[in-house]
């Protein structure tokens, strides 16, 4: 969106998109959002009530669901089958069957609106969109119009759902860690907003092509540094499986099988033979939970612990989000898995 317009953000950095309030000034710059981009239900559940109450009048897009996203299920278990999963995409399906009248367009519900400028996650560059929770008001400063449910707290009829883990069955939505996804969002993105805005269509389609080219360089440096590290690793909760399959590493299992719950002690017991047995080097845990559970896990072995995070809480919003995001996981897994 860099040289149109300016997305809002629906989850502010540091908010889990699994459970979260909206403010009222979320609910008004949903009210009047031309566009709303979000990976979807299955990642952020809490969201679907206010899109349907709040932006029933905008460009809804769910991008786990979008043509040719790749899309991997569920894994299960503490210790993976070391098969993992085939590619699951859309890619045979066309954009031609997606309506755009109003909401619905073919199943786009992900928590970014737009509103004449849309990129996700406050990215200028009308693509880069992780983690999808964003909306553009290009003109519009929602913080001084005041909207009917402006006093209201919404987070799906203004009720708050706490930060409760999604269902581990069917499609994992972590799906903005693969590269390939990024850039797939980035050209729907950009035909979205040449719909609602076509005298900028140029430009939405020049910002588009320039964020392609900017995640494939990441991409590049990222498997050159990844080619030079070895061994067996374990994460703290199963949100890095698109990453895996995008650059050709693999974990051995998960601490935790849901981002909001705890293992349970057999799985914890499963998991630290699964190191001892596989002589596993590094043990990733995340900022938002427990550091003792990794201790556990990897109490009397000789592995490194490293934290990682899926969501890049330190990563400031903006238009080079989603390559620092890329960029800053591989580093962590050079980090972890270099002795």
């Amino acid at each position: 969106m860099a040289g149109v317009g300016e997305p809002d953000l629906l989850v502010p950095p540091g908010a889990s998109p699994h459970g979260h309030s909206l403010k009222p000034s979320d609910a008004r710059a949903l009210s009047s959002a031309d566009a709303v981009f979000w990976v979807g239900d299955a990642l952020s559940p809490w969201l679907e009530g206010s899109l349907e109450e709040l932006a029933s009048d905008a460009h809804v897009v769910s991008l786990l669901e979008a043509p040719g996203t790749l899309q991997l299920e569920f894994r299960n278990g503490a210790v993976f089958a070391a098969d993992g999963h085939d590619d699951h995409g859309h890619d045979d399906h066309s954009h031609d069957d997606h309506s755009h009248d109003g909401h619905d367009h073919a199943d786009h519900d992900e928590h970014a609106h737009d509103h004449g400028d849309h990129d996700a996650h406050g990215h200028d560059h009308s693509d880069h969109d992780h983690d999808d929770h964003d909306h553009d008001h290009e003109e519009h400063d929602h913080d001084d119009h005041g909207h009917d449910h402006a006093d209201h707290d919404h987070s799906h009829g203004g009720h708050d759902h706490g930060d409760h883990g999604h269902s581990h069955e069917g499609v994992d939505p972590h799906a903005w860690l693969a590269p390939q996804n990024g850039k797939q969002w980035l050209a729907l993105i950009a035909e979205e907003l040449s719909e609602i805005d076509p005298a900028n269509a140029e430009i939405y389609q020049s910002n588009a092509l320039a964020g392609q080219a900017e995640i494939d360089a990441v991409v590049e440096q990222v498997k050159a540094d990844l080619s030079q590290t070895k061994g067996e690793f374990v994460v703290f909760h199963d949100a890095y499986q698109y990453f895996e399959h995008s650059f050709g590493v693999s974990t051995l299992g998960a601490i935790s099988l849901a981002d909001a719950s705890d293992p349970s002690v057999a799985r914890v017991a499963e998991i630290r033979d699964a190191i001892a047995e596989a002589n596993v080097s590094c043990v990733f845990s995340e900022p938002q939970f427990n550091p003792g559970l990794v201790a556990t896990v990897a109490e009397g072995r000789d592995v490194k612990s490293v934290v990682i995070d899926p969501l890049g809480t330190e990563i400031a919003p903006g238009a080079s989000f989603y390559t620092d995001l890329l960029s800053d996981i591989g580093a962590d897994f050079v980090e972890c898995l270099s002795r």
